[in-house]
């Protein structure tokens, strides 16, 4: 088990570190610490966000205070082996059509393969839910297969459709909004990621899986079937 460092934020946060570089291993620690301080539901704590290497604890510095969460956090160490039993799994159709991927075949002339092999292997792999971020409804998808991590582009694209699917390095990205980006364009989806009903904001919670399903253009609505 790596021991987390502890830092405090502010007057009512607390961050538990377990590293500074992103690493598989230690984004599952801050996914299972999450769901350990939801568990135990900690006196005064009033939310957890998890990035990829650390987990911020916010909570009511006029019932509690930071050394009170670290005692409570450090009670919960060392974490239990993670379940499925907290994560969902996403099916996320996307359409990858030459018309509406932009950057689709400049991804697999940079991988050396062809645009077929390289829809093939992104969607045989389960992407995991790592953070949110940058944007609401951002998720950042973790798990895209070595062989097609590309770079960021140098010049950010405008005016990017939502419902673009992005792809740069090992992360991938159903998108909630329009807006610039640099990262590669590689499919269209219909998911919403954000919604108006529900507990939650989000149809991701992290933690959980998703797959992308290949599907045609028409099973876009209409205002998605246009680049």
């Amino acid at each position: 088990m790596i021991a987390p460092v502890f830092k405090p934020v502010g007057d009512s946060a607390l961050l538990v570190e377990f590293g500074t570089r992103e690493d598989d291993v230690l984004n599952q620690l801050v996914i299972s610490l999450d769901h350990a301080i939801a568990r135990a539901e900690i006196h005064g704590v009033r939310e957890t966000v998890p990035a990829l290497v650390n987990l911020l604890v916010v909570f009511d510095p006029v019932v509690v205070d930071h050394g009170a969460i670290k005692a409570a956090v450090q009670a919960l160490l060392p974490l239990p082996e993670a379940t499925g039993s907290q994560t969902t799994h996403h099916d996320v159709p996307v359409c990858f059509d030459a018309e509406l991927t932009s950057d689709l075949r400049d991804v697999a002339t940079a991988c050396k393969r062809s645009v077929d092999d390289v829809v093939a292997e992104l969607v045989a792999v389960n992407l995991k839910v790592a953070m949110y971020g940058f944007a609401p409804g951002y998720a950042y998808l973790t798990g895209v297969p070595k062989a097609l991590h590309v770079p960021r582009k140098q010049t950010p694209k405008p005016d990017v459709p939502k419902g673009s699917i992005l792809m740069a390095g090992p992360q991938s990205i159903v998108t909630s909004l329009t807006m610039p980006t640099g990262w590669s364009i590689i499919g269209r989806s219909p998911f919403e990621v954000m919604q108006t009903t529900g507990e939650t904001s989000f149809r991701f919670n992290v933690g959980d899986t998703v797959r992308y399903t290949p599907v045609g253009r028409t099973a876009l609505p209409s205002h998605l079937q246009t680049p």
